[in-house]
């Protein structure tokens, strides 16, 4: 029984990072709609969640606006929107999420507004970082890949070469977290999640630093080996939080997994906690403080 749910959850871990590599290679509306399809069906597991507990989020509206925010953000890189057009979708969607619940027969209450705003925060607007990174254009960022033929530079951008970066960061920081935690794991880390170990997270953060490290030297950033390093390290500490917090919101619903929908490892929110914090972090890493070090 145990090596048939190992079977299925490296199984269902391969497909999910081909599907995730092909998406990002592939860039545009095909991320987008890629990243559309996940966000609404973690965003279902997230009311889902609040609604054990008794909340009653305005479901819809915010399922709504948050496929406004992420399709608005991506047409405003194609151009058919103004940026500042785009970037007002979320506080007009948060007031909108506010007058649907001032609007139902029950009046919503202060868990509700919260449970509405949160989700389109946390399943919204954090994930459009990932547009905004895969949409990078600043050559600067990826100097060191100057070298390869005129092709494949012209496959492998600044945005797809970041984000995948990003990716494999949170992929070390899994990997590192699982293998030592469960190989060394003795001390717990937070009562929140009791299988997590501080070892496991030395060794996510370990992991994390390294592939930081690696992708500094080889895209010739500036002390390449120092700040690769330090948002590795960045990037591990945001990927914890959005685990824990995740684990905080089904402790507080009683429920083991968000869902069921990947075989071995629980539901669609359970696989991508950990990727929705963390591409706001790089984001902002790479266009305000690497350009500084350029001058």
């Amino acid at each position: 029984m145990a090596s048939s749910f190992s079977f299925k959850r490296i199984r269902s871990g391969l497909a999910a990072g081909a599907f995730g590599l092909l998406v990002v290679a592939l860039g545009g509306w095909w991320f987008t709609i890629a990243l559309g399809v996940i966000v609404h069906l973690a965003l279902l597991e997230f009311f889902q969640m609040a609604q054990v507990t008794g909340i009653r989020p305005a479901t819809k509206t915010t399922l709504v606006a948050c496929q406004l925010l992420l399709f608005s953000t991506q047409w405003g890189f194609d151009g058919g929107l103004p940026s500042d057009l785009a970037a007002a979708v979320l506080p007009l969607s948060g007031a909108a999420i506010c007058g649907w619940l001032l609007l139902q027969p029950i009046t919503g209450s202060i868990s509700d507004i919260a449970a509405s705003i949160f989700g389109l925060f946390y399943l919204g607007f954090l994930p459009s970082h990932w547009l905004k990174l895969r949409n990078l254009n600043n050559f600067d960022l990826t100097l060191g890949l100057e070298g390869l033929n005129s092709h494949w530079s012209s496959l492998f951008t600044s945005g797809m070469v970041i984000t995948l970066v990003a990716c494999l960061m949170i992929v070390a920081s899994d990997i590192g977290s699982y293998c030592l935690g469960r190989s060394f794991g003795r001390n717990p880390l937070s009562p929140i999640s009791p299988g997590k170990t501080i070892e496991g997270a030395i060794g996510g953060f370990v992991c994390a630093i390294l592939v930081g490290s690696f992708a500094g030297e080889l895209l010739d950033w500036e002390y390449g080996l120092l700040l690769g390093a330090l948002l590795g390290a960045l990037v591990a500490l945001f990927a914890l939080v959005g685990d824990l917090t995740e684990s905080m919101m089904k402790r507080n619903a009683g429920l083991k997994d968000s869902g069921d929908a990947l075989p071995g490892h629980g539901g669609i929110l359970d696989r991508i906690d950990s990727y929705l914090f963390t591409p706001a972090v790089v984001y902002y890493a790479v266009i305000l403080i690497l350009p500084l070090l350029r001058n």
